[in-house]
């Protein structure tokens, strides 16, 4: 019996519902702290953006030849974007549920792409 491969790879699967599930938690923040008046809700914003456009450059053929070359820089791109987000919200993030899962969430998207650079 033969054993199907999924086509998207697991490891890309990962990586990209955890950069989605992220970017979807920073979305939400920033247009609830809008809706009330705070600032801080279009840093939020700003990286629910940026995690998206860095998943659109680590794996959609976007007519940018520097990132169909440089996909593993596009990777650790991302990984640095995750830590600082972690670090970001150690320095000045509320202790909540959603605040915790979201870390995780992204340690695990670091952890994934991780070792996706080590597939490569």
């Amino acid at each position: 019996m033969t054993q199907t491969k999924n086509p998207l790879g697991s490891l890309r699967a990962g990586i990209i519902l955890f950069t989605l599930v992220t970017a979807a938690i920073h979305l939400y923040l920033g247009f609830v702290q809008l809706s009330l008046g705070m600032m801080g809700g279009v840093m939020f914003l700003a990286n629910a953006a940026g995690y998206v456009a860095l998943l659109a450059m680590l794996y959609f053929n976007l007519p940018i030849s520097f990132l169909s070359k440089n996909r593993a820089l596009v990777r650790w791109a991302l990984v640095a974007f995750a830590a600082v987000t972690i670090l970001g919200w150690v320095a000045i993030g509320t202790r909540d549920l959603l605040g915790y899962f979201d870390k995780v969430v992204e340690v695990v998207l670091i952890l994934l792409l991780v070792l996706d650079s080590r597939q490569k």
